[in-house]
Order: structure tokens, then sequence, then C-alpha cells
């Protein structure tokens, strides 16, 4: 643990045969909020919305915005469009399957980048009743038209991680040769632990070659969705896709936010995002979004650095004690909360914040009603806290303020 650091971590994890790992240049992030995001279920987000999260993301630093999948949605075209003349500094990625169609309302739209995916595994060829050969060439016409028109291509192989390994290293050289310039390494069910993911981005690295850069796109169905994308930091992977809250399909994608702040906590891996930003841009994706994270949700989940336990807040005027990573890391607030499970130190701790002084022995007699009144709350089905306009009158009530 370095001394006047803001980062509290195990010095296990600065161990030479942990760090040689990692990279020492710097982790870049893909984000899909407004593409794979939307795919949450029950999520809806209109192209004024996704103009907002995409300005959000600009600030946050993200380097690629994948701006929608335009050829199956008007919105998402014009979404698109609103983004272009927004002056936004991140680059606008468009999303197109291997067909024709789709990259031809790419070249309509005047985007530069884009993913073009095709399914590789043989359980979604199968799904989709198309043969190796037939895919091939699908890949090998639409990434050659998109390279024509002066797109940059990075191919996405479809399930990539259930992929027979000679045929998924076939499928990348002939997206390279019809002129992909970047590989995608995807686990589309997130079918993968995190030893097999570097495994298989240090052989799509090798196949590659040290030019062209690689990414991970992973899910979270095993809640692994974290610790899989740093696995693919150290096989090779320099872009990590995903989105933001980890928004997306079933257990949904893997967060980039939690992704950077793990690299750059755990492992001193520079990470270009602005981690300070996190908590607001995430707050703007709920509110779009219609939903509400788990308030114990890492990095932005609202308890992170609020303290009920008596025994923790004893603990509180020394961060480092009970926190991993400061919260100026992430621009969060830190306080003490009342409750059931508080103690002497948390009302001590509480009259501080409040400027309110009282007697030592008033302490006592104090904590019993703060306690009494968190149960009183859970019954009748309130959070079980104790707000400060409620604390006020206990004291009140009791004669001390």
């Amino acid at each position: 643990m370095t001394a006047n650091s803001k980062i509290w971590v195990s010095d296990l994890n600065a161990r030479p045969e942990v760090r040689a790992a990692y990279p020492k240049t710097p982790i870049r992030f893909y984000d899909t909020t407004l593409r794979d995001g939307e795919q949450t279920v029950g999520v809806v987000l209109s192209p004024q919305q996704k103009l907002e999260i995409a300005r959000k993301l600009d600030e946050l630093g993200v380097s690629r915005i994948e701006a929608g999948f335009p050829r199956v949605s008007a919105e998402d075209a014009e979404a698109i469009q609103l983004m272009q003349k927004a002056g936004i500094k991140a680059e606008l990625w468009g999303f197109s399957r291997a067909v024709a169609t789709d990259v031809g309302e790419l070249v309509r739209l005047n985007l530069r980048y884009s993913v073009i995916e095709a399914p590789t595994s043989a359980i979604k060829l199968k799904a989709y009743g198309i043969s190796q050969e037939e895919v091939l060439r699908r890949i090998r016409d639409s990434v050659s038209t998109a390279r024509d028109a002066g797109i940059t291509v990075a191919f996405f192989a479809v399930d990539g991680t259930r992929t027979d390994l000679e045929f998924l290293k076939t499928v990348y050289l002939s997206a390279l040769e019809a002129g992909a310039r970047e590989l995608v390494v995807v686990d589309t069910i997130g079918a993968c632990g995190p030893e097999a993911v570097e495994f298989l981005t240090r052989q799509v690295c090798q196949w590659a070659g040290k030019d062209v850069p690689v990414h991970f796109h992973g899910h979270n169905d095993f809640g692994m969705g974290t610790a899989c994308a740093v696995a693919a930091v150290r096989g090779g992977a320099t872009w990590i896709q995903g989105t933001i809250n980890g928004m997306g399909e079933r257990a949904g994608n893997a967060d980039i936010a939690e992704i950077a702040l793990a690299l750059r906590c755990l492992y001193d891996v520079p990470v270009v995002m602005n981690l300070e930003k996190v908590r607001e841009v995430s707050e703007v994706v709920q509110r779009a979004g219609g939903y509400t994270l788990e308030a114990w949700k890492p990095l932005v989940g609202e308890n992170l650095f609020m303290r009920e336990s008596g025994a923790v807040a004893s603990q509180f005027h020394l961060p480092e004690a009970i926190e991993p990573y400061s919260s100026e890391i992430v621009h969060a607030d830190r306080r003490i909360v009342l409750g059931k499970k508080s103690g002497l130190d948390s009302i001590d701790l509480k009259c501080k914040e409040l400027g309110i002084t009282i007697a030592p022995e008033q302490r006592g007699p104090v904590l019993v009603e703060v306690k009494k009144a968190a149960v009183r709350h859970a019954a009748e089905g309130k959070p079980g806290l104790v707000n400060n306009d409620q604390f006020r009158l206990i004291l009140k009530a009791l004669h001390i303020a």
C-alpha cells in the first residue's frame, strides 16, 4: 500500500509475477450502451436520450461510442445523425451484420467506423441455417465493401468463444484479408471463464500480428464480466467493449467503468477514462433507461461510501481502514448514516456533522432511540435508517437539543 496514496489495495497485487502480465500502455474503451445496452429488457432510448448519453460518454473520456444499429432502427439512424452534428470528440461507430444492406446504411449515414458481425460457432450457424462457406463469403463481401467505402472495420465474431479454433482462425484471417483493421474476441453468452478468455485473446493476437488491435466483448452471465475483461487485457487486448452500469441482455454486458477501476487500482494499468465522472454518467443512463441499480453495486452503488455499522464508524476517520480506494477517485461523498447497527461513535460523528454538541453520557439514550426508530421504520416497510430530521426530533424528545 503506497504511502499518501488514494489506493489502498493489497501489496500482493504488486508482486512481480502479477504485475508482469499487464501492459504499461493505456487501455481504451469502446462503449456499446446505445446498442447492446439498449437490448436490456424493457429499455427504449429515444434519439435525444442517446445524444445526451453520448455527450456524457464523451465527458467520461470514452474513446469510441457505438452509436447504434441503423439498418434495423430508424431511430438509431436519427440518433447517429444528431451525434454527428454535436461535435462529439469520441469516434462514432456503427454496427452492421455481414450483409450488403447493412453496410449500405453505414455508407448512407457517412459513418467512418463500424463493427461488422457474423456468427461463427456451429450452434449459431445451425440456428441461422447457414454453412461455414456461406458465412465466410458474407464476411469477405461485406468487409471488402465497407473497406472500399472508406469505412474502418472491426470484425466481430459472434459466439467466438464457442467456435472451433481452426475455423475461428480462418474467419479472422479472412476478415483481415478482406480489409478489416481490427478484430473483436466475442463472448456472446458469457460462456468463458477468465483463463479461457486470456488464452483465446492471446491466440487471436498471435494470429492477427502485433499491428492489429484486438478488442474483447464479454457478457456477465456468471458474474465474471469484469474478471474476463481484465484477463483479456493480460492476453493482449488493447480495447475493451462494454456498457455503462453493465446494461445488456440477460445478466448484461461487462461494465466498462468497473473494468477501468480494477485495471487502474489493482494492477496499475493506465486507462483512458475519467473515473471522477462515472457516477454522474451512471445516473444519467439509469434515468434514461428507467431503472435503478442495487445500492451495493461496485463503483456506482449508493452504499459504497455510506457507513451505518458502529464498528466501522469507529474507523471512519481513517478511510484506508475500511475502503480499498478513496472516494475522491470516483468523486463520491463519504457519510455516516444512522440505523439499527449504529454505535456510540456513530452518534458522535453525526452530531459533529450537524454541528450539535451533546454530553458523553447522553449518547447511550440517543443510540437506544435511534435503534428503536430504525427497527420501526423497517417494520413499516421503509428504509431502516434515521435521517437527519428524524435524528433532531429524537434529540428534541430527549430534551437534548
